[in-house]
């Protein structure tokens, strides 16, 4: 016993300690408050609270932590182990290691050469909850891949080589990231059985309006979508109409249709910068009533759009970079029969031909002060 003791206390004198990198001790202590979950023997029906990234999340009263790993853990050789993080970054990998721990809750494998997730690659890992997979060359993934993650909320598989959504994700997921792939389809079904997917990226895709197939987003309830940078011509009519920011910057859409806008009713910010869009037909916004935040800079067109002095909770609008050569007195704000709940803190102008000299102090009354107003800077 006296050997024993005397062995451990030498261990411990000698060992040398590990430290993890400054660069990830932030996202570490982040994540593992994010990640209190509850104990492994509660029911599915817990999960429910446990996949929220938004603040509708119930208070979880913390318990007491476990220590994350035995005394002497196994870590993949060259990985970096830190109580439930595993950091596989950077390490020239081509597939995802084995001997990774039981209870790791985020597994870091980006900048790696990875480019298939096989069957077994994630068994046993049913305590994960965040998986990085960027930057890597995948390209494909089992069906079966995420059957024992049945706790995993966070999958990031941007720049790499997909050329469809994953099938068979958890259904746990709560964010979700495939920006910059080759996704041309989203095929009916890719979500099913995900109620509470929060987050979805899916910009830098060669996206086209008939991918998307009907049914695609059914019963989904998410609340950020971004499909920048992508090849679509129209506001895409079939996403979730839960979605309270949509962003479709950098694609090809010409004109806001009046039915483009008709499902999305809750939605607060509207990213349309960067496209082609020549018209907004009359009536377009006043589907999406409780908008705050619109974006139409660096479009073509050639008026202020119709019925922004409806919209009583618009804060921002940007107009920037289009044709815009003449501002009416009533184009922003209401005429004094109505009242504006609340007031422009930014309305941009410059880069068009307008002639501000020529613009009626009142085109403005409804801002915050001069400060909101930015006009002025055209060249032809």
């Amino acid at each position: 016993m006296k050997e024993y003791m005397l062995f451990c206390f030498l261990a411990l004198c000698y060992a040398k300690p590990f430290v993890l990198p400054p660069k990830y001790m932030a996202l570490t202590d982040l994540m593992l408050k994010d990640m209190e979950d509850d104990d492994d023997d509660d029911d599915d029906d817990d999960d429910e609270d446990d996949n929220s990234l938004f603040p509708f999340k119930k208070n979880i009263p913390i318990r007491p932590t476990q220590p994350p790993f035995d005394i002497f853990p196994s870590c993949p050789f060259g990985c970096q182990c830190y109580l439930k993080v595993v950091q596989c970054s950077d390490l020239g990998l081509t597939s995802i290691p084995h001997k990774i721990p039981y209870d790791t809750r985020l597994l870091d494998l980006q900048n790696n050469n990875i480019k298939e997730i096989k069957e077994k690659d994630l068994q046993g890992l049913s305590s994960l909850y965040a998986l990085f997979l960027n930057n890597n060359k995948l390209y494909k993934v089992h069906p079966k891949a995420f059957q024992a993650t049945n706790r995993l909320r966070r999958l990031y598989f941007s720049h790499n080589q997909l050329t469809e959504i994953p099938s068979n994700l958890p259904k746990s997921l709560a964010e979700l990231r495939i920006h910059d792939n080759k996704v041309k389809k989203v095929q009916k079904g890719a979500f099913k059985g995900i109620q509470s997917l929060h987050v979805l990226e899916m910009s830098a895709n060669p996206l086209e309006n008939d991918g998307i197939e009907p049914g695609a987003f059914e019963g989904l309830t998410v609340y950020h979508v971004r499909i920048a940078e992508a090849k679509l011509t129209s506001i895409p009519k079939g996403l979730p109409s839960s979605v309270y920011e949509l962003h479709l910057d950098q694609n090809k859409i010409s004109a806001i249709e009046l039915e483009d806008l008709k499902r999305y009713k809750e939605l607060k910010r509207l990213g349309l910068g960067h496209n082609k869009i020549k018209d907004v037909e009359n009536g377009s916004f006043a589907n999406i009533p409780n908008v705050r935040e619109i974006h139409l800079d660096n479009n073509k067109l050639k008026k202020v759009p119709p019925g922004i002095p409806d919209l009583k909770y618009l804060q921002v609008i940007f107009l920037h970079s289009n044709y815009i050569a003449k501002v009416e007195v009533n184009d922003f704000c209401p005429t004094e029969l109505k009242q504006k709940k609340t007031l422009f803190s930014g309305i941009s102008l410059f880069k068009n031909p307008v002639k501000y000299w020529e613009v009626q102090p009142a085109t403005f009354r409804c801002t915050m002060g001069r400060n909101s107003v930015h006009i002025g800077n055209f060249r032809k």
